[in-house]
């Protein structure tokens, strides 16, 4: 049996944990990916490189259209839902808890001031 079909065959026959961690890797994946976004832009701004600023914005505000339609709370978070009766503020991701309690708004204010740069450096 090739390795494709051993995988494929593994995550047919999972069960509501193996889900769950897959589904928090996918979340945590996606966060890190979010969170770089939001890191680079003022450090692109400030090396005038204004096309990569203006789609890390974007990338970074389609996952606010994402978060606003779904009344604040990630998708994933909803699907992760489905198995596991935990509701810590960390259940559905591998991050720590204080960090997922708070983390819209250490990222929110973070990237708020990365677009205050980005534009500030874009007009001046």
């Amino acid at each position: 049996m090739t390795r494709r079909r051993a995988r494929f065959r593994l995550l047919r026959s999972s069960g509501p944990i193996s889900r769950l961690v897959a589904i928090k890797i996918l979340h945590t994946l996606i966060w890190v990916m979010m969170v770089g976004c939001i890191l680079v832009l003022p450090a692109a701004a400030l090396m005038d490189r204004f096309h990569l600023a203006a789609a890390l914005s974007v990338v970074v505000l389609i996952e606010c259209v994402a978060l606003a339609t779904n009344n604040g709370r990630c998708p994933l978070t909803n699907v992760a839902g489905r198995y596991t009766q935990d509701r810590t503020d960390n259940f559905d991701i591998y991050l720590p808890n204080w960090l997922a309690q708070h983390n819209k708004t250490i990222f929110g204010t973070l990237f708020v001031a990365g677009l205050v740069i980005f534009l500030w450096r874009w007009l001046v």
